[in-house]
């Protein structure tokens, strides 16, 4: 493509060409569906290239992407034919112990960040796999093991240093660009780049937390116990329950816990959920906090294809859950499986009009994450997840959560907002990016 050679000259980072060596590398992301050829991915190692590669994209209308763990479900972060903007070089994190704050580049993922901020027995809400990126989490809202005691991970951002469609870099905060500020807190990427997080800790040392397994049997019973269980617990319990299949093909019923609080305590809160079941393996233990952070890697190995749908639950009542085991009973492939996870606490506590995340007043979400490795079994498992979302639509509260949807699009996506905070995203929109440069997304049109 013309112009490579200047944009290689200017950056200190790499640009790649379908020509270049680890340019396929390069493309690769967590979900195998995705397999698009951007002309130039741009793998940036500071500020100075995110504004060159924008700029060379802008200037010839190219298609851009940002890129930052690689985990958007619809692989946002590759574009075709375009600018893929690639912030994974990006990954340092500064913490002040003395404030109990960091700053982390935009291209950090989870588990860099919880490196960091853990040698000073420090945390924030974060996502369940370490590899994905804090980007994409925050800027949707941002949910984790941590957020009933301690927000979202939007709840704790401080500011965000953002770099806009005009090429300028600004900072949002709660003085400066408020508008800007709001919005970045659960309207997603539309907004512009973010080049690095500043993000409010909390003092998190080792967690009471690990996995319960029962048998599916007893599926009915532990969904039900689960349903009032979870939304009792004290905030400290972060907690989920997954129908899914084990290594040997024996379905199971799979509760992750994770207590942020003295562990002492946390045995007497877990013990109702540990004795009500016949275990077929109980590992819940004290632990680092890192460590329950690495659990759910294992249920959800990179590069395997994906679809994914889930709906927010404000009951699981028994029709409900007999819908959700009797529909994984016929699971297509056994990575496959289906979660349930709780709010309440801080995530409802958070007054709605402070950011631009919705419905903070959910009981569960309940996602259907499809996974598999054969291309020959796309449609027989995307038409499983679909089904799951269509049977639970009679249970279903308002909403969804954009991160889980694996096409949300279009007019759909306001669903996720509701009327009122979707028109003021689109003004915001329409302020900080007329001309739609950052569309790959879960797009808001301005």
């Amino acid at each position: 493509m013309q112009g490579v050679e200047q944009l290689r000259t200017a950056m200190r980072g790499t640009a790649l060409t379908p020509a270049d060596n680890g340019y396929n590398a390069g493309r690769a992301i967590f979900n195998g569906m995705i397999d698009r050829r951007p002309a130039v991915i741009a793998q940036c190692d500071g500020v100075a290239d995110v504004m060159r590669s924008l700029d060379f994209a802008v200037t010839r209308s190219l298609p851009v992407s940002v890129r930052c763990g690689g985990h958007s479900l619809p692989g946002y972060g590759v574009c075709e034919g375009g600018v893929m903007i690639d912030l994974e070089r990006m990954h340092q994190v500064y913490v002040d112990p003395s404030t109990k704050t960091a700053r982390a580049q935009g291209g950090t993922n989870w588990g860099q960040f919880d490196h960091e901020t853990q040698a000073f027995g420090l945390a924030t809400t974060g996502g369940l796999v370490r590899s994905t990126g804090i980007g994409g989490l925050t800027l949707a809202g941002g949910h984790g093991f941590l957020m009933r005691k301690y927000g979202l991970a939007c709840d704790n951002l401080i500011s965000a240093d953002v770099l806009t469609a005009s090429g300028t870099l600004i900072k949002a905060s709660a003085t400066e660009n408020p508008d800007l500020f709001w919005a970045l807190r659960g309207g997603g990427g539309n907004f512009g780049i973010v080049t690095s997080f500043e993000y409010r800790l909390h003092d998190v040392g080792a967690v009471l937390g690990g996995v319960l397994l029962a048998p599916f049997s007893e599926a009915m019973a532990q969904l039900r116990f689960y349903d009032s269980f979870s939304v009792h617990a004290p905030e400290e319990l972060g907690v989920l329950a997954a129908l899914a299949t084990l290594p040997d093909g024996t379905k199971a019923v799979v509760h992750l816990a994770c207590y942020c609080g003295d562990t002492v305590k946390g045995e007497e809160v877990l013990r109702p959920l540990r004795t009500r079941c016949t275990p077929i393996a109980d590992q819940i233990q004290a632990m680092p906090y890192a460590a329950v952070q690495s659990i759910v890697e294992n249920f959800n190995p990179r590069g395997m294809r994906n679809y994914w749908k889930m709906v927010y639950v404000n009951e699981l009542n028994d029709d409900a859950i007999a819908t959700l085991t009797d529909h994984y009973s016929k699971v297509p492939a056994p990575l496959t499986h289906i979660v349930v996870y709780s709010f309440g606490g801080r995530v409802a506590a958070v007054p709605d009009a402070d950011t631009a995340v919705s419905f903070r007043q959910s009981r569960h979400a309940v996602i259907a994450i499809g996974m598999w490795e054969d291309p020959a079994d796309d449609a027989r498992v995307t038409d499983w997840v679909r089904q799951f979302a269509t049977k639970m639509q009679p249970y279903a509260s308002a909403g969804f959560y954009p991160n889980y949807e694996a096409n949300a699009e279009g007019g759909a996506i306001a669903a996720a907002f509701g009327e009122e905070k979707y028109q003021r995203l689109v003004a915001i929109k329409r302020q900080y990016d007329p001309g739609n440069v950052f569309r790959l997304n879960q797009n808001i049109v301005p």
